[in-house]
């Protein structure tokens, strides 16, 4: 197998997890996330891929699984690579937890009505058939009602946890997420974390947290923040992020 035309780096983890996987008989491999939708930013960005094997996932699959990902520590950006891996019989439920290795570790987790769409949408097919051929379409009140459920039980209780916001992680997927799941309620569509940027001034986002998440995922070399200004952003973020989402919340729960 190989691997369309990404960066020299991208391309050889995912020629040799393609190659890798190759034992497995995958019936089809896809990006989704940012490698496939046009934002994605060499070693910022998750490589987010789906695998569909062709039987049900036993112990055995599980070890060759973890022995394929252990193989690629070596190689650059593949701590970022995360894969869930499906088969044909468990497609259809977006609340089944499916095996998955993320982070460096393997997990169970589902392939949400949010992931199922992008991969509809824009998802790029790296081997076998494509999501149209293989995996149902995703409902618009499955997706809306996921949507609301994120955010209202997930995002909207983090707010709540202050250590969490002196992270970038924490600033950047909560204000971005939260402008997806906006203009995913409010217009029916997916937009790429790019387009999420360019939402949330218009959205009423702290100007400054806003500047600095573009600075750390564009700018070349960007600068690590000092401390009194990661407090500063926490809260800014957190003053904005809990009422935004109350708001949402109600206007479309």
């Amino acid at each position: 197998m190989s691997c369309p035309d990404w960066a020299d780096a991208d391309a050889s983890l995912l020629d040799r997890f393609l190659d890798g996987l190759t034992p497995l008989r995958p019936r089809a491999v896809w990006a989704h996330g940012s490698l496939a939708g046009g934002d994605y930013q060499e070693g910022r960005s998750d490589l987010d891929l789906i695998a569909v094997l062709p039987g049900p996932v036993r112990l055995g699959t599980v070890r060759r699984v973890v022995a394929l990902h252990r193989r690629l520590r070596a190689l650059p950006l593949s701590a970022k690579l995360h894969c869930s891996y499906l088969t044909p019989a468990t497609l259809g439920d977006p609340d089944r937890p499916h095996l998955t290795w993320a982070h460096g570790h393997v997990m169970r987790r589902p392939v949400t009505p949010v992931t199922r769409r992008e991969l509809h949408d824009f998802g790029r097919v790296l081997y076998g058939g494509s999501p149209a051929g293989l995996l149902p379409p995703v409902p618009e009140r499955q997706l809306h009602d996921f949507v609301v459920r994120d955010q209202r039980d997930y995002w909207r209780p983090a707010v709540d946890k202050a250590r969490l916001w002196r992270q970038d992680v924490w600033v950047d997927l909560g204000l971005l997420t939260f402008a997806r799941a906006t203009v995913t309620l409010r217009d029916g569509r997916l937009i790429s974390k790019r387009e999420a940027l360019d939402e949330l001034p218009a959205l009423g986002a702290p100007a400054e947290v806003v500047a600095d998440i573009t600075r750390r995922r564009y700018d070349d070399d960007p600068a690590p923040a000092a401390q009194d200004r990661l407090v500063r952003r926490a809260e800014l973020t957190r003053a904005y992020l809990g009422p935004a989402i109350d708001a949402l919340v109600t206007g479309y729960g």
